[in-house]
């Protein structure tokens, strides 16, 4: 029984992050999904276009732009390591143990900090209209009901993260391990790819301080798990933003 236990335990957390790949994905598969998710959001926003081109995005329609997006490459990476690879629990390093939790939020409550700092930091260097999320900048001066205003917060303090960490530290980070890219290699690029990735040329440099305490809950657990907890640890005063701004009970 010890012995089968440790067996799942490993096929579970596989313990060394540079460890030999089984799976059949490779980098390809990371931009295939970027690539997916690039295109959905151009697609979503030219039916927007054709058919209100004058019109102000309503609540439906920022709630749509926002969310299909990556829940759809999140999909499609998914897919892929069940198509090529052995699934997400051992290709993508995916759970959800005490310690991921325990990791996850040590690290998300460096990250807010951190980030909460920067924010300020940054607003001031830039101003404060340079500085705003494309998701703050979507709400801005929009007030939306209630029903999509939660939708948005829920999305963006929960659910955003999930998949953008399936994407970024579970999907590219495997990808860069099996080209052999040490460990800490493997964190920086991930880093840097994230915060490049959001296309927002003005935020790029705060998003590279958002992304590093989350690639650090990455690396130091092994496991995609402590990423995620992180990731929504630090989202959860923006996603709170947002919902106050949308609800007009905050100036955007």
């Amino acid at each position: 029984m010890t012995a089968e236990r440790e067996i799942i335990d490993t096929a579970d957390v596989v313990a060394d992050p540079v460890a030999e790949r089984t799976h059949r994905w490779g980098f390809g598969a990371f931009l295939f999904v970027f690539a997916v998710f690039v295109l959905t959001a151009v697609l979503i926003g030219a039916i927007v276009g054709i058919f209100a081109p004058n019109a102000r995005a309503s609540a439906t329609v920022v709630v749509i732009g926002t969310m299909v997006p990556p829940l759809l490459a999140a999909a499609v990476a998914l897919l892929l390591t069940k198509l090529r690879g052995n699934g997400p629990r051992i290709d993508l390093r995916w759970s959800m143990r005490r310690e991921d939790i325990r990791t996850g939020f040590k690290w998300g409550l460096i990250g807010l900090i951190c980030t909460t700092f920067a924010a300020f930091v940054w607003t001031n260097v830039v101003g404060e209209e340079n500085a705003q999320s494309a998701i703050g900048a979507l709400v801005d001066n929009q007030q939306m009901p209630v029903a999509p205003a939660i939708a948005m917060f829920v999305f963006v303090w929960l659910i955003g993260p999930v998949c953008e960490e399936i994407i970024y530290r579970g999907l590219l980070w495997g990808a860069l391990e099996r080209l052999k890219w040490g460990r800490w290699a493997v964190f920086w690029l991930t880093t840097v790819i994230f915060a490049v990735s959001h296309l927002e040329p003005l935020r790029t440099l705060l998003l590279l301080v958002i992304a590093i305490p989350i690639g650090l809950a990455r690396l130091f657990s092994g496991r995609l798990g402590a990423s995620i907890i992180a990731h929504q640890v630090n989202n959860f005063l923006p996603a709170l933003a947002v919902l106050l701004v949308a609800l007009g009970a905050m100036p955007a």
